[in-house]
């Protein structure tokens, strides 16, 4: 039985050719392109879950700060790893993680590297989070302060098939660095992601060898540099603990009174922001419903067109039913011709998701694999299948196999109001998708375009960037004035930060007027007297640097600093930042230094020349390669070890908004594959109905009617539908983008006429798809039409 319905099924699809191929079409794109999205976001979803303790790994952050300047660190001081482990049973395990920046060139048989993937961390790293030795002692991962831990790839580039324990590498400033193990490569979704692993005891050493301030590992409650991850006893009270980290916080530094401990989960890291709120996770939600949206549309095409055709084959239904065919038959067969449909669709789906996949992981930033053999991938993709399959054939079925007989032998079937009603529905529906994310499109375009051509308060065009180092940054004067010698160089200047993204920030100032227990963080910056006219920032009150001795003890603020500080004609006001005590000489107008999902913070300008490691050329955009190479000569010439490594900012600053391009590029491919899905559907319904009007279109022809009134005789009803959509469809986009839009600091209003332009432009293709077939029929010989019916 069985076989026989899969043989009648292969019939009907062959007969009816144009339409299997429409519907195949669509079911082919919508499942390759609703199953590669649900790809992504069960990536997205699979971050630090794989980690056997994740249930229980929490990340210590703090809130700090006061009034506006109240925010987030997600990094600590290293004592309350130690203590809170010690002093709390909620606590079973700590790990401390800090960036490293001091050891990056590594050496082996004339091999250098400059590395900068790396981090130091305590030896509970591998045994708190599921990173294990593959070889080296898991228990005593680090024998000493000069052993090092690498990634199976990172040791194959240097020793190759070499057994790598034991072998040294030659580390910055002569330092030398014993294998002791190798782990795995870190997980693709894990949050913690590095090349090298050195024991953090090694970093507390170099820190603490020369203070002269009483400060080491066991006491130093003010420098915030350290990620710290905390294994807690299961059911552990999260309030109460963080209750008792504030609690040795001020028994240790009890000035830290704005300070306050949380806690977030492992899991929620990658998709939320710290204080718990919504960050990656919106992206998420917004790719699973176009996912869903996009198998809906492709479900609707195949509803429509098997709907809308079962006046045809009421005939066949009939006649099957006269000879003994029960109901249920019927049914079963119905629903065999859709999984046959279904499954060659599917098949298809597998090699266009196979050819696409380079391509969307270019597009949406991802490194996914079709593994075949990963169970996950299986559940995906047949959830997806079936899913869509149950929604496209159960209606169809049900509505084919009702047919009376008699009735419809004799002609005297007719679509009943609630199917035409309810596909006028599906293609409304499908119509308001398309509208939606067309307008969606537009919207975070514009958003993006203000972005780039927003005023940022400094000219960064062709401007090249690099850190110096120690050895060239004491030779600054000579340097500059062999650039200066450089065709295509017209301006040279240093500082201490990347002014596209200031990274270091500071609580530790005075000024007169401020409050007990108050806290302003400020972005601090050292520059020399050449940088605020380089960026051409504008001097609002005051006076730049001179370039003088005195400068050491001047202080240049931003506006947001001055207004955050309260202070009334700032110049010659006294200012303290960290020991350095001076006066405010200048106010810069505001300027961006980080993304404008973020709003301006307070930021303070200082003269200090042992800070200014990063070297800023500005060129004419003619004489790039020139310059670079210049630039490369010098640095070589007292870094002969490490690779010259240099940035232009305006690849900096876009670098900032990649995820924000990136989702728009891909909201650009969804939204122009559901569009071309839907104009398939409308397609074939048009195709349709040209089809069984054919008499009346003959009969009308014969009585006078034009081309033109019977193109819209034909295409009248769809760009009725299709109006409903767009009404339908904006107020869903405008709450949609507008939410999107929150997470700016800085972002375009929703105008009216992106709304406006997306329907006018859903119209259009509507339009265009269906006068196609309108123009077909409206041109048809009227006698061939007659003697044809």
């Amino acid at each position: 039985m069985l076989r026989n319905y899969f043989r009648t099924a292969w019939r009907s699809l062959v007969k009816n050719r144009f339409y299997s191929l429409i519907n195949m079409t669509g079911l082919t794109a919508g499942l390759a392109v609703g199953i590669l999205i649900l790809l992504w976001v069960q990536d997205e979803f699979s971050f630090d879950r794989f980690h056997r303790q994740s249930a229980n790994i929490y990340r210590l952050e703090n809130w700090a700060g006061t009034g506006s300047s109240r925010q987030i660190w997600t990094s600590t001081v290293a004592p309350i790893a130690v203590m809170g482990k010690k002093e709390l049973p909620e606590i079973k395990d700590a790990v401390r993680i800090a960036y490293n920046g001091m050891y990056t060139l590594f050496k082996y048989k004339g091999k250098a590297i400059n590395e900068e993937n790396t981090l130091f961390a305590d030896p509970t790293l591998f045994s708190v989070f599921d990173f294990p030795l593959i070889q080296g002692n898991p228990a005593n991962p680090f024998p000493d302060n000069h052993s090092i831990v690498l990634t199976e790839t990172t040791a194959k580039r240097y020793f190759g098939n070499e057994n790598p324990i034991g072998k040294i590498l030659a580390g910055t400033d002569r330092n030398a660095f014993k294998v002791s193990g190798v782990i795995r490569d870190f997980p693709k979704n894990s949050s913690i992601r590095r090349d090298m692993v050195l024991p953090i005891s090694l970093l507390f050493d170099t820190m603490y060898q020369n203070r002269t301030d009483g400060r080491n590992r066991d006491n130093d409650f003010a420098t915030f540099n350290f990620d710290t991850y905390l294994l807690l006893q299961p059911g552990a009270s999260i309030s109460n603990l963080t209750d008792k980290l504030r609690t040795i916080h001020l028994r240790n530094k009890p000035d830290d009174t704005d300070l306050t401990y949380l806690l977030q989960p492992l899991p929620d890291m990658h998709l939320y922001k710290a204080d718990g709120s919504e960050g990656g996770i919106e992206t998420v939600r917004m790719f699973s419903i176009i996912a869903l949206l996009i198998l809906v549309i492709a479900c609707i095409n195949y509803v429509n067109l098997s709907t809308a055709r079962s006046m045809l084959r009421s005939k066949e239904v009939s006649m099957r039913k006269i000879v003994g065919a029960a109901k249920s038959q019927l049914f079963m067969q119905f629903v065999v011709e859709t999984t046959l449909l279904f499954s060659l669709a599917a098949v298809l789906a597998l090699g266009l998701m196979y050819v696409l996949l380079p391509a969307y992981n270019q597009l949406s930033g991802k490194e996914l694999v079709l593994d075949f053999a990963d169970e996950r991938l299986w559940k995906i993709i047949g959830l997806t299948i079936v899913g869509t399959l149950v929604a496209s054939s159960i209606y169809p079925a049900l509505l084919l196999s009702s047919f009376e007989p008699l009735k419809a032998l004799k002609g005297k079937v007719s679509a009943r109001l609630s199917e035409a009603v309810f596909r006028k529905v599906l293609v409304v529906a499908q119509f308001a998708v398309s509208v939606i994310l067309i307008a969606s499109t537009f919207i975070i375009s514009n958003q993006l375009q203000y972005i780039r051509a927003k005023e940022l308060g400094y000219d960064k065009t062709h401007v090249l960037g690099f850190f110096m180092r120690d050895d060239m940054s004491k030779h600054y004067d000579a340097v500059k004035a062999d650039l200066l010698n450089q065709p295509g160089v017209t301006a040279v200047t240093r500082a201490s930060s990347n002014i596209v993204q200031l990274g270091a920030q500071t609580g530790d100032n005075e000024w007169a007027g401020k409050e007990k227990g108050e806290t302003m963080f400020v972005r601090p910056v050292a520059i020399d007297k050449d940088f605020i006219p380089f960026f051409r920032m504008k001097v609002m009150q005051g006076a730049n640097f001179t370039g003088t001795v005195s400068d050491s003890t001047h202080f240049i603020l931003n506006e947001t600093a001055v207004k955050a500080a309260r202070i009334n004609n700032p110049i010659g006001k006294s200012f303290r930042l960290w020991k350095r005590k001076g006066t405010i000489v200048g106010v810069v107008k505001d300027f961006h230094f980080a993304s404008m999902r973020q709003k301006i913070e307070p930021a303070i300008f200082y003269y200090d020349p042992s800070q200014m490691w990063a070297l800023y050329i500005k060129t004419t955009g003619q004489d790039a390669k020139q310059v670079v190479a210049a630039a490369e000569r010098s640095y070589k010439q007292y870094n002969p070890d490490y690779p010259f490594e240099y940035s232009f900012l305006d690849d900096v600053f876009n670098n900032l908004y990649k995820s924000e391009q990136q989702t728009g590029l891909l909201f650009n491919v969804f939204a122009s594959i559901a569009i071309l899905i839907s104009c398939l559907g409308l397609f074939g319904l048009a195709t349709y109905t040209a089809q069984v009007r054919t008499r009346e279109i003959g009969v009308r022809k014969v009585l006078g009617a034009s081309v033109t009134g019977i193109i819209q005789l034909l295409a009248t009803d769809f760009m009725k539908l299709v109006v409903i959509a767009i009404l339908i469809a904006t107020p869903i986009a405008w709450y949609a983008m507008s939410r999107w839009l929150q997470d700016f600091a800085y972002r375009i209003d929703v105008q009216w006429w992106v709304f406006g332009l997306a329907g006018l432009l859903a119209l259009a293709i509507a339009l265009l798809t269906v006068s196609f077939q309108s123009i077909k029929a409206a041109l048809m010989n009227p006698v061939k039409s007659l003697r044809s019916e």
